[in-house]
């Protein structure tokens, strides 16, 4: 059974920080902070022996980016304006070799390569006409679990679990899905941090008979409307680095490639690399 990630918030003296423990994949992330960077890194660093972390990521400013590089940091990834319109930087450390290793890596460069070999995608797709867009309900919660179920044989996050789907709605994730049927074929949400006002579009999935038809742009592009009429004009998405088919998805949607996040996450049977896209919602 999948371990759900437990977010907590640290203060003392001279530091705030909030923290995801995530021990399903045996990393921690370091959503936030304020104060002394040096007390931050030390007491994130004691959670990841405390815990038996693999992996220690934090969300970083450029101004501390000395600090992450004195005490072993390398920057991975960065989102564009993720903090109120200032960019983040996600530091990374690993605490075992095993971790470190990828056999993938030098793939995942030539499939980037071959994603911006691809025609830009300006024009919005047309729904065909046998699928039904909707934005999903707390009573979808039952089919999108269905679906991610048959989809994901290992996902970072419980979403085959119905109350799981629905107590993420309720924390302001948005999803989109298409009906075929009755039943949702494909889906996407979009995870909103109202705070700093940027979401990430994920929880992207296709049953493979329907995937001929374009579904995912659409549901992405609904989602990218959806957070406009909200004010949130900074969103990014997390893709399997070795997925053509969702990288070349994002680029023909006008996000740009931002790095690589390596052995990040469990998804369907082994460490995954994923990498970052971001798109300015308000040069749409």
């Amino acid at each position: 059974m999948i371990q759900l990630p437990v977010v907590t918030c640290l203060q003392e003296h001279k530091y705030f920080m909030k923290v995801c423990h995530d021990l399903f994949n045996k990393r921690i992330r370091v959503d936030d902070y304020r104060g002394n960077i040096r007390y931050v890194l030390q007491k994130a660093e004691e959670l990841v022996h405390e815990q038996q972390i693999e992996k220690l990521i934090i969300k970083g400013r450029f101004e501390d980016t000395i600090s992450f590089y004195e005490q072993g940091f390398q920057p991975e990834v960065m989102v564009d304006g993720y903090f109120l319109g200032n960019d983040a930087w996600f530091f990374s450390k690993f605490f075992t070799s095993e971790r470190k290793k990828n056999d993938h890596w030098m793939t995942e460069d030539r499939i980037i390569q071959s994603v911006y070999q691809l025609s830009p995608n300006d024009q919005r797709n047309h729904t065909p006409k046998e699928y039904e867009l909707k934005k999903a309900e707390p009573n979808d919660a039952e089919k999108l679990s269905a679906l991610y179920k048959q989809v994901f044989q290992i996902y970072p996050t419980p979403l085959n679990d119905p109350e799981y789907v629905r107590k993420t709605m309720e924390d302001g994730t948005i999803y989109y899905a298409f009906f075929f049927e009755g039943e949702i074929v494909s889906a996407a949400s979009a995870e909103i941090n109202s705070f700093y006002k940027n979401a990430e579009l994920t929880d992207c999935a296709t049953l493979s008979t329907h995937r001929k038809y374009g579904l995912m742009k659409l549901l992405l592009q609904e989602l990218e409307q959806e957070l406009i009429r909200n004010g949130i004009f900074c969103t990014y998405s997390i893709a399997r680095s070795l997925s053509f088919g969702m990288n070349g998805a994002l680029y023909q949607l006008g996000y740009k490639y931002r790095g690589r996040l390596m052995n990040n996450v469990y998804i369907y049977d082994k460490l995954e690399n994923m990498n970052m896209w971001v798109k300015n919602l308000a040069n749409c």
